[in-house]
């Protein structure tokens, strides 16, 4: 049995980048900020470190380096983004928005108000807005989109923000 060339297996782990930056970014909620421009990104430079494997096979160091890069980009930083993605904070937003999206509904409304979300977090043990200290006093986050979301109605940090646009959600770190 012959070994694949080089420039096959150069090829094969260009189409193998492709497809695990396409399913780390389809593993992902909807309802996050995915972050396609750094996904994108990398996905070029895994192409680009594979098109220098594939067209540069002279020196073994240059093949190595590349597939070091082909490794980093292509499979280490898209998994990482993907597993990385949901902190404790986000999966509460993700759950809070679910509960809110499901009230409003369940109400016959066909957009989610401040008050859908604000009783959905404290229904999980949670709050909505900053909490006030020494240095900030004000509440910020409780009375329009994008709110703050807390896990614990004790502790102001970390939060997430979350917005509706009608039922639809959209969460993120802030």
């Amino acid at each position: 049995m012959q070994s694949l060339s080089p420039r096959a297996r150069a090829l094969g782990a260009a189409v193998l980048c492709l497809v695990i930056a396409v399913a780390a970014g389809l593993a992902v909620d909807g309802r996050l900020d995915r972050h396609w421009i750094l996904r994108g990104l990398t996905v070029i430079l895994a192409v680009c470190c594979a098109a220098l494997l594939l067209a540069d096979q002279t020196r073994r160091l240059r093949q190595i380096i590349t597939a070091v890069g082909l490794a980093m980009f292509g499979v280490v930083i898209p998994v990482t983004q993907t597993t990385w993605s949901k902190p404790p904070e986000i999966k509460f937003a993700l759950q809070i928005a679910t509960d809110a999206k499901a009230a409003a509904q369940k109400g016959g409304r066909s957009t989610v108000g401040v008050a859908d979300v604000k009783a959905a977090a404290e229904a999980r043990g949670g709050a909505i807005g900053s909490l006030p200290t020494g240095k900030t006093p004000e509440v910020h986050g409780t009375d329009a989109y994008p709110l703050i979301v807390r896990a614990k109605r004790d502790h102001g940090r970390p939060w997430a923000c979350l917005s509706f646009t009608g039922l639809e959600a959209k969460v993120r770190p802030c």
